[in-house]
């Protein structure tokens, strides 16, 4: 199984094993509820991955989460950036 980056919801930011090509992924939300995760593509040119975004975010809300977490990710990392 391949793992597969979730956004949003509680799940955010773990990978999480599952089978190829799945549409989507429920996954406990606390005691007694669930969230809805629905893949999404990101694709540059001939080259895509996939990942699972909350129900709750827009494709360009996850857009804004990765570039955000990448900004902070080459900030923070040692010699990086400031």
């Amino acid at each position: 199984m391949q793992t597969y980056l979730f956004i949003g919801g509680n799940q955010d930011c773990l990978n999480i094993p599952l089978a190829p090509d799945v549409d989507v992924v429920q996954l406990p939300a606390g005691v007694t509820g669930k969230d809805n995760y629905l893949a999404a593509k990101l694709a540059v040119d001939d080259v895509s991955i996939t990942v699972y975004r909350h129900e709750s975010l827009t494709p360009e809300q996850v857009l804004d989460r990765l570039i955000t977490h990448y900004r902070a990710w080459c900030v923070n990392r040692p010699g990086g950036r400031r």
